[in-house]
């Protein structure tokens, strides 16, 4: 039976995103610009990206005081509950510059260090997931009522379709292709769509049989790896390990063991 308390937040973290979904799909800028860069001169934010945290941080604040925060734009406050919000207002921000469809609000929510609730809203998909810790993963769509998800059936790692991210620091993303370039004729291809919470909801979806990507923040796949794993997903970092900075790791049972042991002998976690 599903904790009253996580059906509350879920509630909340659906509501908080649809919101912020609106705002940027009806908000967006003819003139959008560029409002400050993170880890490289490409790795941008924008407007948008500050504004739709905003908007997530006051509304979840006025409903849970004493909750606290982990956004990608600066929310940080410990709180006094238990529970902390872990938000990404735009996971897949050049893909919204540039008016591509790929891109989402991620808001989870943790209590006591695990993740019990997330929602995934992606407005240009015209769908949205959520999951709740227990309660299995969803989606809904402009073309259709919620729908239960499940992962595919695992095929063979060969004939496998993975997805995976590039980081923006130039010496890390090299090293990425490198891996790549290794992966390719070991797999059915790669994709790389530009969002690791759409990714990870794919994976959830049945759309991709495996997701990986390194350098990953908790904010750019808390939610998403919650709605993979209630989908029936395998999710990881190195092996033994929990989805981190290294690595992070979503696959259908059969194809998840091998798909993490090919990353870590090609070192898919280091330079």
């Amino acid at each position: 039976m599903t904790d009253p308390l996580h059906t509350e937040l879920l509630e909340l973290a659906r509501e908080a995103a649809h919101r912020a979904g609106e705002l940027l799909r009806d908000g967006r800028p003819a003139d959008l610009a560029v409002a400050a860069t993170k880890s490289s001169p490409i790795d941008v934010v924008t407007e948008m990206d500050i504004a739709a945290e905003k908007l997530i941080t006051t509304l979840i604040a006025e409903r849970r005081p004493q909750d606290g925060f982990l956004g990608e734009e600066g929310a940080a406050t410990e709180g006094s509950s238990g529970i902390r919000w872990v938000i990404d207002p735009l996971d897949g921000t050049v893909n919204y510059l540039y008016g591509l469809p790929t891109w989402a609000v991620s808001i989870a929510a943790e209590q006591d260090g695990e993740t019990v609730a997330g929602a995934v809203v992606a407005p240009l998909r015209g769908e949205a997931y959520h999951a709740v810790r227990g309660g299995g993963a969803w989606a809904t769509g402009a073309w259709e009522g919620e729908r239960r998800l499940a992962c595919r059936p695992s095929p063979p790692l060969d004939q496998a379709l993975v997805s995976t991210g590039f980081n923006y620091v130039a010496d890390v993303r090299t090293h990425q292709a490198a891996v790549a370039q290794r992966m390719i004729p070991l797999l059915r291809d790669i994709r790389r769509g530009g969002s690791a919470a759409v990714d990870l909801c794919d994976v959830a979806a049945g759309r991709l049989d495996g997701y990986y990507e390194r350098g990953l923040q908790p904010w750019d796949f808390a939610a998403g790896e919650l709605i993979a794993r209630e989908a029936g997903a395998l999710t990881g970092g190195r092996p033994g390990e929990r989805p981190s900075r290294d690595l992070t790791v979503a696959a259908s049972p059969g194809v998840f063991t091998p798909l993490q042991q090919l990353l870590e002998d090609f070192g898919a976690w280091h330079d």
